[in-house]
């Protein structure tokens, strides 16, 4: 087995890849963590990991910029079905279009556009940082085993899927309004929490994508 974490100049790519290997050596996989710019990469890859920070347009443009990342993601993803995990913007890419200074196009792998939040109680602060419990809405999806609603996990965002498909969207979290915590669909999961720095309850759902064979 074989994770490879795309390194496109954005994200905490050293947190990322500790949190994946000690999930590896947790689960007993003997998985190789790779952190890599180079779409070659992804063909011998079992698992794609797709992190990020920032704003939407700055993450694509960062991606495009690596010449023929984008096809190969494309391919070992889409094509060839390896299982797939974006975290934060890197999870924000897979949706359609993103609204972060100016509107910006996304993978389409996911249905609906990357807004900014806007709770209905205008003291909480904006970026939504820190811990919240997780709304579970699919617990029988193999990523949650060992998770249950209630448990906690790290956000730091401004931004959020809105207009999502229900069928896609995994789990929630509640910050004065509904956020969209986790989307899905076939070998495709994404996080908008941050696994990496959500301790216990990060490193299960990261063993769970190691052993996931959608």
């Amino acid at each position: 087995m074989t994770v490879a974490i795309i390194d496109y100049g954005s994200g905490n790519l050293r947190s990322a890849a500790k949190a994946f290997e000690r999930a590896s050596v947790s689960a007993g996989t003997g998985a190789e963590i790779i952190v890599t710019n180079r779409p070659e990469d992804l063909d011998r890859a079992s698992h794609i990991v797709l992190p990020g920070v920032g704003a939407f347009g700055d993450c694509m443009a960062g991606l495009a910029a690596l010449d023929g990342m984008r096809d190969s993601l494309e391919r070992n993803v889409i094509d060839d079905g390896k299982p797939f995990l974006g975290i934060c913007v890197g999870m924000q890419l897979m949706a359609e279009r993103g609204v972060e200074h100016g509107i910006h196009q996304g993978f389409g792998w996911i249905q609906g556009e990357i807004t900014p939040i806007k709770p209905r109680d205008h003291t909480l602060k904006i970026p939504h940082m820190g811990w919240n419990d997780l709304d579970i809405i699919t617990p029988e999806h193999p990523v949650f085993r060992g998770i249950s609603s209630g448990m906690h996990t790290y956000f730091v965002h401004g931004y959020a899927l809105s207009g999502g498909s229900p069928d896609q969207i995994l789990a929630r979290v509640d910050y004065a309004g509904d956020i969209v915590a986790v989307v899905g669909r076939d070998n495709l999961v994404g996080t908008q929490f941050h696994p990496e720095k959500s301790q216990k309850t990060g490193l299960k759902f990261i063993e769970n994508f190691l052993g996931w064979k959608p």
